[in-house]
């Protein structure tokens, strides 16, 4: 494995790289609160015939905080991604993205190509104006609460909500694991991510999906009733999709299944052949 940082448009970006040199690619986005680290488990499980990169997004792991709230917005992230992808000459690889780095996953594709793309647990947005502006307000005072209390009084919350209640069934280590990456983040930047790339500042990408022509493996937890009913809607709507239930899992596939989210992985791209 190769952890390094790179220059990408003015700040610096961490980014691992696993089985350099392998002919297939696949590129892991986490999710908020994450980082690249959150995908190790699932890497260990692929085969060496796959190259992986993973990428901290801005905001989180060990990537540049700015301060400034726009170089979070989702198109800013769009141009990081490909910046990143044109300086290690990718161009044929399977994009994945948890939750809000699958918004980030879906909304790059909606701009430059990719060859597959896998979601977890992930959404185009809010369609509606009214529900993106409620959603904005809430992650704003979120945002503020992190600032005023800091990131342990913000993970003791977040571990809380419904959300995640399904990872308590995770042994001791394991939930350890997940508290030690979150409180790695910094108060700064999962402020400024929520106020720059929040559900509710993002735009609805859900008008773009019916031009998605390529493959779409939409993943969701059996026991994450509101993430799989969200996949429900956004297969109809893709032309060339295929939606897997994971029995038994929540919100988080890949750290509650890692081996069985690197089998989906390696199943998909078996099918690019």
């Amino acid at each position: 494995m190769e952890s390094l940082n790179v220059m990408v448009r003015s700040i610096n970006m961490h980014i691992k790289r696993y089985n350099i040199g392998a002919t297939k690619k696949v590129v892991c986005l986490h999710g908020f609160t994450g980082s690249s680290s959150t995908w190790e488990e699932v890497i260990s499980y692929l085969p060496s015939s796959v190259e992986v990169l993973t990428i901290d997004l801005i905001g989180h792991g060990l990537t540049d905080k700015p301060s400034d709230i726009a170089r979070y917005h989702v198109d800013e992230q769009i141009e990081d991604l490909h910046a990143i992808f044109q300086q290690l000459e990718w161009t044929h690889f399977t994009l994945v993205g948890y939750s809000m780095g699958g918004r980030l996953a879906l909304a790059y594709t909606s701009k430059y190509p990719v060859h597959t793309l896998i979601l977890e647990s992930s959404s185009p947005g809010l369609a509606d104006d009214g529900e993106r502006q409620k959603r904005k307000l809430s992650d704003e005072l979120l945002a503020e609460r992190i600032m005023k209390e800091g990131v342990i009084s913000f993970v003791d919350f977040w571990e809380e909500i419904a959300l995640f209640q399904t990872q308590k069934k995770l042994s001791h280590e394991k939930q350890l694991l997940i508290r030690h990456e979150r409180l790695a983040q910094s108060a700064v930047g999962l402020s400024n991510s929520l106020k720059g790339f929040s559900t509710g500042v993002q735009p609805s990408y859900w008008g773009v999906l019916s031009n998605l022509s390529i493959p779409v493996f939409l993943l969701a937890g059996e026991l994450d009733l509101k993430f799989c009913a969200i996949a429900k809607r956004m297969q109809k709507e893709l032309p060339n999709s295929q939606m897997e239930v994971v029995k038994d899992a929540g919100h988080a596939i890949h750290v509650e299944k890692p081996k069985i989210f690197a089998t989906i992985i390696e199943e998909v791209i078996l099918e690019e052949e």
